[in-house]
């Protein structure tokens, strides 16, 4: 196995995590905040070791890049960065297991947080929050399109646009696909920073929402998360865009291009489009019918409510602006099934991606079809195309792993003293990167503190899993992928 071009990438993003971090400082120097060194020092820390990690890499020469490579620098990197990541953390007075939860929910997105008191929390730490769930977003897009159609993980080759031999050219065609998808992601974040600017959001406010908005990730800069903004259209312009952060970049990039059907093409869109509709449309009815257990009676802002909530479940953004635990049990299943469901493959959306919902509907049906009908001929089509049994086996083992981790989980969460509730709304929250679960205590309207922190550590480990698409994990932790 070729380490060097591993130690190059890996150094490569401790000094992007370096320089991340000036901002965060500068933003202490400004608030007059005194912590403004632990940025400093730990940025250069970073920068440091991963400038001396990458060009000795990069003294021994290039070195061809194969799939074994590309599986241990995918799960590398989800370990080495929020260990970087977590050192302002530390610093600050954190335990090991508070700061890797909150740096790792981060990166991956998920947006369940240990923190209390965000509203006076000093400025620097709220904007570091933010940059990770940004970089962790674009490195979601990057590696569901340009690596896991690679190497073949869950059915994602459905996308996969370029020949599977990678000897050598592996990591040059990351890299063109992160340049493109890098620059209309930036372009996105400007944009909702500056309409949530317009719609009257603070300057510093409007930066941090738009990048944990862009990156569906939901961290917020106050208690309320964005109920802090109920009566501004800053809720309407956050609604357009966890929408656009749930649809596949790869098509969004190829419009830019000339291809201007491509989205319309691509049939993960309205397969979203639609059960967020059917979501909405069961849950405004049932709030409707049920105003006076649900603590919403007389607010004019039902359907909002319920269309911000659910996209706000189903991509995985994870903001509240009301608390829809408390609209009763109905609500709390049909957000825990939204949770599993997730956004588009190729989006900074979360959960098992809408494609391979349609694909598991589209196998079952024509399993029943063969029960029926032995002789019959079934044909799973996804897209007009054929679907190989490849792809097939794939998708159904990912959904498997999917579910028994979420159910081991959630037995690990219940001998730890949890509730039921709370036990198997974690489990489903951290693997499906979702942010808040259900009940009171990690609920919209509460945080993961109180945990223990062996449930913590559960948590972090299916927040990783679910970022990783499960199986690169098993590969390398397999005992035939280190042989030679």
């Amino acid at each position: 196995m070729q380490l060097q071009p591993i130690y190059r990438a890996l150094g490569l993003l401790l000094v992007l995590t370096g320089v991340a971090m000036v901002p965060c400082a500068l933003v202490d120097i400004a608030a007059r905040e005194e912590d403004w060194t632990i940025f400093g020092l730990t940025g250069f820390v970073c920068f440091c070791i991963g400038g001396v990690l990458a060009i000795a890499a990069t003294a021994q020469g290039n070195r061809k890049t194969g799939t074994r490579e590309a599986f241990l620098l995918t799960v590398s990197v989800w370990v080495v960065l929020p260990l970087a990541s977590c050192l302002p953390f530390l610093a600050m007075g954190f335990s090991f297991t508070d700061a890797y939860f909150e740096t790792v929910s981060g990166l991956t997105t998920t947006g369940s947080t240990i923190l209390t008191g965000l509203d006076n929390e000093q400025r620097g730490l709220l904007l570091w929050r933010s940059i990770l769930q940004w970089i962790g977003g674009v490195g979601i897009i990057v590696t569901a399109l340009a690596i896991l159609p690679t190497l073949r993980i869950g059915g994602m080759q459905l996308f996969q646009t370029e020949s599977s031999d990678m000897s050598g050219k592996f990591l040059p065609r990351v890299t063109e696909i992160a340049t493109q998808i890098t620059l209309l992601y930036v372009c996105l974040t400007l944009l909702c920073c500056f309409l949530y600017i317009v719609t009257g959001m603070s300057v510093f406010d409007a930066v941090n929402h738009a990048m944990t908005t862009m990156a569906a990730g939901g961290l917020s800069t106050s208690d309320l998360s964005f109920a802090k903004f109920y009566n501004s259209r800053a809720v309407e312009v956050c609604i357009a865009f966890m929408v656009i952060a749930a649809l596949p970049f790869g098509a969004m990039v190829m419009m830019l291009h000339g291809r201007w059907t491509s989205l319309i093409r691509d049939p993960q869109p309205r397969l979203f489009l639609i059960i967020v509709a059917v979501a909405c449309l069961v849950l405004s009815v049932f709030l409707y019918l049920n105003r006076n257990t649900i603590l919403i009676a007389g607010d004019g802002y039902v359907v909002r409510n319920t269309v911000f909530s659910v996209l706000s479940v189903i991509t995985g953004t994870g903001y509240s602006i009301t608390d829809y635990g408390q609209w009763g049990p109905f609500s709390d299943i049909t957000f825990l099934v939204l949770m599993f469901v997730g956004g588009c493959a190729g989006s900074a959306a979360c959960g098992m991606n809408v494609f391979r919902v349609e694909v598991m509907a589209k196998t079952v049906f024509a399993y029943a079809g063969r029960v029926l009908i032995p002789n019959r001929v079934t044909v799973v089509r996804y897209n007009r195309n054929r679907v190989n049994e490849e792809v097939l086996q794939s998708v159904m083992v990912f959904i498997f792993l999917y579910l028994v981790i979420f159910g081991f989980s959630s037995v690990l969460l219940s001998l730890n003293g949890l509730d039921a509730i709370t036990a198997y709304s974690a489990a489903a929250t951290s693997i499906s990167n979702v942010g808040p679960g259900l009940g009171s205590e990690i609920g919209p309207s509460g945080t993961f503190q109180g945990l223990p922190d062996f449930a913590k550590w559960v948590l972090i480990l299916n927040m990783v899993l679910g970022r990783l698409e499960i199986i690169p994990v098993f590969v390398v932790l397999s005992p035939s992928f280190w042989r030679k």
